[in-house]
């Protein structure tokens, strides 16, 4: 029995592994802060062939939530095989417009959150020679774009350098940049997307699709579509400022749909 737990797990990115994994046989933890639409998630996962789903309500931008997942991963009566760290949020506006309350909770989720539960989990990975962790990261990782990219340009320097520590241990770690995708992620955040053109967009589905492709290949790092790759390639040539213009261009001056 394979059981994976998978964080902001009531839709997009999260919903889709959720799907995929209970599809290809796992149990399933999920955790986001809407108790109500994690039980009808779970309602829902529980008719893939009869998958055992879990709920387990917790806001990671506390304490309290963090705290709450630290200890189901932690709990060896009941072992995580695979995490999924996906839980995260955008924030609309350049560094100054935005809160400081607003980016310090970012670095909550993004960041701590992140660390602590891959922390909580690869004890019980180690001790049983086998485990996976995805966290999703983003293309935006790979340029100059504020809190936001600075927070997810963490995500892959830390998980490709746990996975390099771990080498041999028979526990697997993979940061997923994916790029625009379609998701949730714009409207909460308050971002119009009618600026964006229609190739630019993934879906879910073939997000995770590569992602899980790529994790079975051994790969600590996953950018699903040849145009994304390209865009990270692109970042290792040209100017550092060329590709900040450009990001915030796409990335923050939205208009309203």
């Amino acid at each position: 029995m394979t059981t994976s737990l998978i964080t902001g797990a009531t839709a997009g990115i999260g919903a889709a592994f959720a799907r995929r994994l209970a599809a290809d046989g796992h149990d399933l933890v999920l955790v986001a802060r809407d108790g109500k639409r994690l039980e009808e998630a779970a309602a829902e996962l529980r008719t893939v062939r009869g998958r055992e789903v879990e709920v387990l309500v917790a806001d990671l931008a506390t304490e309290e939530g963090i705290s709450a997942v630290e200890r189901r991963l932690a709990d060896p009566a009941r072992p995580v095989d695979v995490l999924v760290n996906n839980a995260g949020f955008g924030n609309r506006g350049a560094f100054l417009e935005v809160p400081l309350e607003a980016e310090l909770t970012m670095l909550k989720v993004h960041v701590e959150a992140v660390l602590r539960l891959t922390s909580a989990a690869l004890p019980g990975m180690q001790d049983r020679g086998r485990g996976r962790v995805v966290n999703v990261a983003s293309v935006a990782a790979f340029l100059p774009r504020g809190t936001y990219g600075a927070s997810k340009a963490w995500v892959v320097s830390f998980t490709q350098g746990v996975a390099r520590d771990l080498t041999g241990s028979g526990v697997q770690l993979m940061a997923l940049c994916p790029g625009f995708t379609r998701t949730e992620f714009h409207q909460r955040a308050g971002m119009g997307t009618s600026n964006i053109p229609g190739w630019a967009w993934l879906s879910v589905d073939r997000v995770v699709g590569e992602a899980l492709r790529d994790l079975a290949r051994g790969r600590t790092l996953s950018v699903p579509s040849l145009r994304y790759r390209a865009v990270v390639w692109l970042t290792r040539l040209v100017p550092p400022g060329a590709f900040g213009r450009a990001s915030s261009k796409a990335g923050r001056q939205y208009r309203t749909d």
